[in-house]
């Protein structure tokens, strides 16, 4: 038997992007998942892989992606909740902001999709023993907010460097994409106790073991712009290492890894973004069909529940939830 990964992507939509980017215009929620949705859907296609799509509570509210969140459901891919206005400081929410953030969403999804979500993930990866004792509270099955890496204030200097933002949206920012302290984060499935007996499951976003860098798409995508064989090599070793290491990789999609700047020039700053839509496919392609071809590639919800019936899966205490992003709240 092949062992186990998981596979999701996160459906961030233009105006979310923007709107952490500080441009005008956000508010109007534009959007580009007519475009996006079925370049993903067409590469899993080829692929043979049903995954995770974390859908945006503003987009299912929002008539004029119902088309596109359909096809996702009706490929039979499952559907998460990805918070409903993407705000990257959710742990700053207070209890009853969270509630709201995650019911709405739950809500939208539902009504336009046929779908209530059992999964979350918290946009750039905002967590708090809060967030975790709400999902429990409402019943969701598994958490997947954590990434173990090491680079977040690095990747959050680079994004700053371009971004147009005034002194009070870069303190809300301040902690976006982590911390160092993040990279001592358990790198395989575990579970929360947020005490009194309740737990929920933790799927990490995988990154390399022992380095802690990641290595989903978009930094494969990164590096395919110096060399395709290179970016590609990069992230069949980190599939050999995670295989040798006993990890389960558990691997992270974005739409920007389907779509270039000739798709979508407003976010032409992003990196990788000079690469085609074209190019950027067929690594995408590639790789993925690399993790089909070495593991059993199943849906976040699939892999909690095999994670759930492990008798040896380790237990952290939710207030390990807590590290200097929530300290700032």
């Amino acid at each position: 038997m092949k062992p186990l990964a998981s596979l999701s992507l996160d459906l961030d939509n233009l105006w979310a992007y923007q709107m952490t980017h500080g441009d005008p215009g956000w508010e109007q929620h534009p959007t580009y998942l007519p475009l996006v949705v079925p370049q993903a859907l067409s590469v899993l296609g080829q692929v043979g892989t049903t995954i995770t799509f974390f859908v945006v509570g503003q987009d299912a509210a929002l008539e004029r992606n119902a088309e596109p969140l359909q096809a996702i459901a009706e490929a039979g891919h499952e559907i998460g909740n990805h918070s409903f206005r993407h705000q990257p400081w959710l742990h700053r929410y207070s209890r009853a902001e969270l509630v709201t953030e995650l019911a709405t969403t739950e809500d939208a999804i539902e009504a336009v999709t046929g779908r209530r979500p059992i999964g979350f993930r918290g946009p750039g990866y905002s967590l708090s023993p809060t967030v975790l004792d709400v999902l429990h509270e409402r019943g969701y099955a598994y958490d997947c907010s954590t990434l173990p890496t090491v680079i977040g204030p690095l990747a959050r200097q680079f994004y700053f460097r371009s971004a147009k933002l005034t002194a009070e949206q870069q303190a809300e920012r301040q902690h976006l994409f982590g911390t160092w302290r993040d990279g001592l984060r358990r790198l395989s499935p575990y579970w929360w106790d947020l005490g009194g007996g309740r737990r929920i499951v933790e799927i990490p976003v995988s990154v390399l073991p022992m380095a802690r860098v990641p290595f989903h798409l978009s930094y494969v995508l990164y590096l395919a712009g110096r060399s395709e064989e290179l970016a590609v090599r990069y992230f069949a070793s980190g599939l050999k290492v995670c295989a040798m290491r006993g990890v389960e990789p558990s691997i992270l999609l974005h739409p920007l890894d389907v779509v270039g700047a000739d798709d979508v020039d407003e976010l032409r700053f992003f990196p990788a973004m000079g690469l085609s839509g074209v190019v950027k496919r067929r690594v995408v392609t590639r790789c993925l069909e690399l993790l089909a071809d070495r593991f059993d590639v199943v849906t976040m919800a699939r892999h909690a529940d095999i994670a759930r019936t492990r008798p040896h899966l380790a237990v952290v205490a939710a207030d390990r939830a807590t590290n200097a992003k929530m300290a700032a709240a």
